[in-house]
């Protein structure tokens, strides 16, 4: 866990704010004031993702920024289920505690199935979705629009999964993802981290401190471990027996879809995109890839700005 008060040399220069409210201390930036912005991230990042977009977007909005469990300056309990399950539970508990609704949710990687399945729970705390490099991951459940004749890749079939089922058979798998700390550069790369340019010295220890020992990078070991072992869908499925797939449906959402993405195909990513909204707007990035918010931050910045305009 990285130290509360740390800046990284005055590139993460918010102020941390705590809740035990989900069972473990959560870290979360708090800055701005109005409608509420939540922005999640995924693997294996924290909010040090979004310091390029906190400052303008919290001009006018008061953002959000938590830290899932395992990553950033949250805690990392070595006696809890570091599955998808736990992680929207936490989410649910967090957005309790904090006591926000209409929020709009700036999401990407792991973000998108997490406020996905936090919004067939919740609905009426959700007033719309900026999606960036992710999907909410039940496209496929709508029934009114047929099915493409095209083949859409799956998500297993990308280089990351590809590589991911293959080092957990082969037992190399643990070897890079228990050491995080030494690794986490080379991890991002295989995600297809684009912008190499950002990378410095403050960069590295930001993205590297979360996962010092290798007790401390549990998060970032179990996070691809959920496709792989397909412990999202039964809990994804739950979610939609509630009925409020409509109801998510009918809220705002874009798409900025960084072209270079090796993660999450981008032809899949767009398709679950238009099967759920088929009226949201989709924006291709040619020059970003997964880790958009790192290569195109201003783009994406005001592109959510507009689009919140857009739809108030």
């Amino acid at each position: 866990m990285i130290p509360a008060e740390e800046t990284f040399g005055g590139t993460f220069p918010f102020k941390p704010n705590f809740t035990e409210a989900p069972g473990f201390k959560m870290h979360y930036v708090d800055e701005g004031e109005g409608d509420i912005i939540l922005c999640l991230h995924g693997e294996p990042t924290w909010g040090y993702l979004y310091r390029n977009f906190i400052p303008k977007l919290s001009q006018n909005y008061r953002v959000v920024v938590p830290d899932h469990m395992g990553f950033g300056k949250s805690e990392t309990p070595q006696d809890r289920e570091y599955t998808f399950k736990a992680h929207v539970e936490n989410l649910s508990a967090f957005v309790e505690d904090l006591g926000l609704s209409d929020i709009t949710f700036v999401i990407q990687d792991w973000g998108g199935p997490i406020a996905g399945s936090f919004a067939l729970r919740h609905p009426d705390k959700v007033k719309r979705f900026c999606l960036m490099n992710t999907m909410l991951g039940y496209g496929a459940a709508v029934r009114d629009i047929p099915k493409s004749d095209t083949k859409v890749p799956k998500l297993h079939e990308s280089s990351w999964f590809t590589w991911v089922r293959k080092a957990y058979a082969d037992g190399t798998y643990q070897s890079v993802m228990q050491h995080m700390g030494d690794t986490v550069l080379s991890v991002m790369k295989k995600l297809y981290f684009h912008n190499s340019a950002a990378v410095d010295e403050q960069w590295m220890r930001a993205y590297s401190l979360p996962f010092a020992t290798k007790e401390e990078s549990i998060g970032a070991v179990e996070f691809p471990l959920d496709v792989i072992l397909d412990r999202v869908s039964e809990y994804a499925v739950e979610g939609l027996k509630m009925g409020n797939l409509e109801k998510v449906r009918s809220k705002p959402a874009m798409l900025a879809e960084g072209m270079l993405d090796k993660a999450m195909p981008p032809a899949m990513v767009m398709n679950d995109f238009r099967r759920l909204f088929p009226k949201g707007p989709i924006v291709e990035i040619e020059n970003a890839g997964h880790f958009c918010q790192e290569d195109v931050p201003e783009t994406l910045v005001a592109l959510i700005e507009q689009f919140i305009q857009l739809t108030d």
